[in-house]
């Protein structure tokens, strides 16, 4: 049955990126009216928000958008950055709503953000101390070393989910103000905002629930054998 589930989740989430991509391509080709570039947008929500010690940067890569918090930067791939395109326009002002939250102490980025230092190093070991802990039950019963890298597991499927109300509130701000500042002219702008943000949305959902499904597969077993 895991196998089964497992398999399923590992479709779906193909075809959410395969959707997303494709999503992604297509409002990148749709010129925004406004003619205003991401860095363009991002200053412009940063300054309508009251935030001016935060800094748009660019950096390499493609969908490397992201906000940092720790130095108060919010980071564009070169194609949102430079972009004049609906896409641009929604991930500029999404990664900004992280910015609008960590200004006006969003509870739940607050929370992601005091889990990262030890999800960081929970992540990096997971993977070999479960390993290592399935061989050790299978031919001692020792099962102490599972049980800490079904903990670990525990701690990045948690954070995987407190993830999603920080992912949504953003594109939620970003909607908003991408309305209310007439950036996005045309609802058929404003609708391809929106649709490009729910499916970068997915991916988060997605992998949430493959994180959840792994979890409840290695905790089966250490719980499964002690029992």
């Amino acid at each position: 049955m895991y196998w089964i589930i497992f398999i399923g989740i590992m479709v779906v989430s193909w075809i959410v990126q395969f959707t997303f991509r494709n999503k992604f391509k297509k409002y990148s080709e749709m010129p925004l009216s406004s003619g205003l570039s991401g860095a363009e947008i991002a200053q412009k929500m940063l300054n309508e928000n009251g935030i001016n010690d935060v800094q748009v940067i660019s950096v390499e890569g493609q969908l490397t958008d992201h906000y940092n918090p720790a130095n108060k930067t919010v980071n564009l791939s070169p194609d949102v950055y430079h972009g004049r395109s609906v896409a641009a326009a929604a991930v500029a002002s999404h990664e900004c709503g992280h910015a609008v939250q960590h200004a006006t102490a969003y509870s739940w980025l607050q929370f992601r953000s005091a889990m990262v230092p030890i999800v960081s190093v929970a992540s990096k070991m997971t993977t070999w101390v479960l390993m290592i802990g399935v061989i050790m039950m299978a031919f001692s019963g020792n099962v102490y070393v599972l049980a800490i890298g079904v903990g670990a597991l525990f701690l990045t499927t948690l954070f995987s989910f407190i993830t999603l109300p920080v992912e949504f509130d953003a594109s939620n701000r970003a909607l908003a103000w991408l309305n209310a500042s007439n950036v996005t002219h045309s609802t058929e702008e404003h609708d391809g905002a929106k649709d490009a943000l729910k499916w970068a949305a997915m991916t988060y959902v997605v992998a949430a629930l493959s994180a959840l499904v792994t979890l409840l597969y290695y905790a089966s077993i250490l719980f499964g054998r002690r029992d």
